[in-house]
């Protein structure tokens, strides 16, 4: 049955808009534990622009579930990921002025740099994730670097405005899915799932976890983080 990770970046962005020491993810990340969340997803970003890195060192004592960090392949990134062992990482690409990650990895183009990131990160205990857009190429070329998972970038099915071009990301969404477990990668998802989108998605099975952190924030603000996530993990079990 597929999982919910609870990414919690945006209780930090809410923080650090102020410089002030609340709200806390760590407190977050432990409430939405107890709602069913079954795994914590941050991005430790180059500019530090939410998560820091005192976040991530108490949230690797206090996360009970999986720890998942997402991270650019930057040397300053691969070394203190090695030090802190999360369960997982997930390589990101990453830019400084984007407001969110804008797209998958170009495994094609940086099939070796990614490869060289992956075996540094499995040798030190750690499960990879490659985070790429639902293109079969790239889902090719992921099986190249020793990667163990991909996450598939919903973000053209969130964003799509019309039902055909829904059903059109969804199905190379479905194919994606299929040929990644058909080359042995397990198969996580996420970007731009809300409470809407997130069932079309779900009922296509093949999905391990969903990594899903801004419409679950935004639904907290109104009616609490512990409701927020049991309604999400509500739709994710039975859609």
């Amino acid at each position: 049955m597929a999982k919910l990770g609870l990414n919690v970046d945006h209780i930090a962005t809410v923080r650090q808009a102020r410089g002030g020491i609340e709200p806390d993810p760590v407190t977050a990340a432990a409430l939405g534990e107890l709602a069913g969340a079954e795994g914590i997803t941050i991005h430790l970003r180059e500019d530090r622009r939410h998560i820091q890195d005192r976040d991530l060192e108490i949230l690797r004592q206090t996360v009970k579930t999986k720890l998942n960090l997402e991270m650019a392949a930057s040397q300053e990134i691969i070394r203190i990921a090695l030090r802190i062992k999360p369960e997982q990482v997930t390589l990101v690409p990453e830019k400084r002025q984007e407001l969110t990650t804008e797209g998958g990895l170009d495994v094609i183009l940086n099939t070796k740099l990614i490869a060289d990131t992956v075996k540094r990160l499995k040798d030190g205990g750690i499960v990879v994730s490659l985070f790429v857009d639902p293109n079969q190429e790239q889902i090719k070329a992921a099986t190249k670097t020793g990667a163990d998972y991909i996450e598939i970038h919903t973000g053209a099915y969130a964003e799509a405005k019309i039902w055909e071009h829904q059903k059109r990301e969804l199905e190379a969404i479905d194919t994606a899915i299929k040929l990644a477990r058909k080359v042995g990668l397990g198969v996580n998802a996420g970007h731009g799932l809300n409470y809407v989108n997130i069932k079309a998605i779900a009922a296509l099975g093949g999905i391990e976890e969903y990594n899903i952190g801004h419409s679950i924030i935004a639904r907290a603000m109104l009616v609490g983080l512990d409701r927020a996530v049991k309604d999400m993990v509500e739709l994710i079990k039975y859609a």
